[in-house]
């Protein structure tokens, strides 16, 4: 029985260091995804571009009104030339942080969210980054979201 219990006693205080050590990493994480996000508010592109790694991707999933859904790639460029021009409204997308996963020196993060023109309401759907921690920290290195202006929570 005394086994029983030094074993149980041994996981969980495996378990809580694990966690105690994985709450700075996610807060890093969910940083790097704030940080994107603010520099869209701003319109700021170099902050953006800060966020990425080298070789980012971003994946979008969409439809037209009775067309199947398509996987669009977007331009990393072009992306951060339009975040970067002035643009009448600013580009407000509120994400919650609905679950990060993280192994070593990659993270999943699986985020709804609600995209506002100003104070106008755009689109909703769920982001989906994969990050790297690199030399210099967390580095977003895919996003992939869904576009709907349905069933938005």
């Amino acid at each position: 029985m005394k086994i029983y219990f030094l074993l149980l006693a041994l996981v969980a205080g495996t378990h809580s260091a694990l966690a105690q050590k994985a709450a700075p990493e996610t807060e890093a994480v969910k940083q790097t995804v704030n940080a994107f996000f603010d520099g869209m508010r701003r319109g700021d592109s170099t902050l953006v571009r800060r966020t990425l790694a080298p070789g980012a991707v971003f994946h979008g999933i969409g439809s037209k009104p009775g067309q199947p859904p398509a996987l669009q790639t977007e331009s990393i460029t072009s992306f951060l030339k339009a975040v970067g021009t002035p643009h009448p409204e600013m580009w407000d997308e509120r994400v919650q942080f609905e679950r990060v996963l993280l192994d070593a020196n990659l993270a999943s993060v699986w985020a709804p969210y609600e995209f506002y023109l100003g104070n106008k309401f755009s689109h909703c759907g769920y982001d989906s980054f994969q990050l790297v921690k690199l030399a210099d920290g967390w580095k977003i290195a895919h996003i992939i979201d869904t576009r709907r202006k349905e069933k938005c929570k």
